[in-house]
């Protein structure tokens, strides 16, 4: 069968056209119809496939063979021979074009001012990931992202072409792969110069703006995550609407959000360091009231993780092996402590008879495990 024409390819902005349909046969996937000519992209490049309709039949899939033949996934068959008019969903291929194309612009810039090349790409349905060879820091991917956008304000064309062999030899193209045939290539004057099978938009000023939301290291190189038109406005309006409500209920301007919170964390942190003094007194003035001994086993509730471990080192003061279960009956937290004894093996009884896991260090043992009191305590009293 002859590769299907690709009219997107002309014409990135066609939202209907009339086919013939060549085949259509059943599959796992739906119906797989297949045209002599078609609007719809298929899956490819890091892109999903359009959506749409054929003859008011939604299309599930596209995805194009080996041979170039472009298949279609429908809910319903299409008979062999018959002239179908096909619909695009306009909003989601332009969302499409507008990603992809800030992509390109943002991955050429990142190649000609740092030599970064771009190893992987995938457009999401939410954000576009980049994938790019070297590490990059803060200063370097907003300079990328200034330089990206500095295109979109001057509203640069894209140009699609297809160069003979000769032309190809000393085009400074970006590809992943080597590539032979008929080769689309999507340029930027001034920014980039890719081979590529996407749809685009004719000139950069309808990206709206190109935005890095975050990125990371990843493989010795720098995973970005991007939006771009639409998408990056909805961020904005989100993000800004937070920005917003946190800073009316600090009674702070947006600009000294930063140093509002940064003034919290401080506040927090001098609370934590009192209340922990607070707490070591607390504990320490309870320990005194349990006495001294050879054992003992206490019941708290409210307590964290670390304040369980604070007090039983601190009851272990006074005592030969001290216990503290805090919970509810039931559900209990515990800790184990002893400077002469070794208490793994308590903590492995504990965890044997009351479903408990845990362990630690021979001075200090922490899990969780489940009985009521009166079986503990009876429990720690015959040890």
């Amino acid at each position: 069968m002859e590769p299907t024409k690709r009219l997107f390819d002309e014409n990135a902005y066609m939202t209907e056209f009339s086919a013939t349909v060549l085949s259509c046969s059943e599959s796992e996937k739906g119906f797989d119809i297949v045209l002599d000519k078609t609007a719809f992209f298929p899956e490819g490049g890091g892109q999903f496939p359009d959506s749409g309709t054929l003859n008011g039949t939604e299309i599930l899939d596209v995805q194009e063979d080996k041979e170039g033949v472009i298949h279609h996934f429908a809910e319903k068959p299409i008979s062999e021979g018959e002239t179908v008019f096909g619909k695009i969903d306009w909003r989601r291929r332009f969302d499409f074009m507008q990603q992809h194309s800030g992509e390109h612009i943002f991955s050429g810039i990142a190649h000609s001012k740092f030599g970064a090349t771009n190893v992987g790409f995938h457009l999401g349905l939410e954000e576009t990931t980049i994938d790019l060879d070297i590490p990059l820091n803060d200063e370097q991917v907003s300079e990328i992202e200034t330089a990206a956008n500095n295109a979109v304000f001057e509203n640069v064309p894209f140009e699609i072409s297809y160069p003979s062999g000769e032309e190809l030899e000393v085009l400074p193209y970006r590809s992943k792969k080597k590539l032979s045939g008929k080769i689309r290539i999507v340029t930027v004057p001034g920014y980039d110069i890719c081979a590529c099978c996407g749809t685009h938009v004719r000139t950069a000023g309808e990206i709206g703006i190109i935005k890095v939301t975050s990125f990371q290291n990843y493989k010795g190189g720098t995973r970005l995550f991007m939006l771009c038109g639409k998408r990056a406005f909805l961020d904005y309006r989100s993000k800004n609407r937070d920005v917003v409500k946190v800073t009316n209920s600090l009674s702070v301007k947006p600009n000294e959000l930063c140093l509002a919170v940064k003034r919290l964390e401080n506040e927090i942190t001098e609370h934590k360091i009192y209340e922990a003094g607070l707490k070591k007194e607390l504990f320490a003035l309870k320990a005194e009231k349990l006495g001294t001994g050879e054992k003992i086993c206490v019941f708290e509730s409210g307590m964290t993780p670390d304040e369980l471990r604070r007090f039983c080192l601190t009851i272990s003061e006074n005592f030969k092996t001290a216990a503290v279960f805090n919970g509810t009956d039931g559900d209990y937290k515990y800790a184990v402590s002893s400077k002469s004894e070794n208490c793994a093996p308590i903590a492995k009884e504990i965890n044997s008879k009351f479903s408990g896991r845990g362990g630690g260090k021979p001075e200090l043992v922490q899990g969780s495990c489940s009985g009521n009191r009166a079986e503990i305590e009876e429990f720690f009293n015959n040890l």
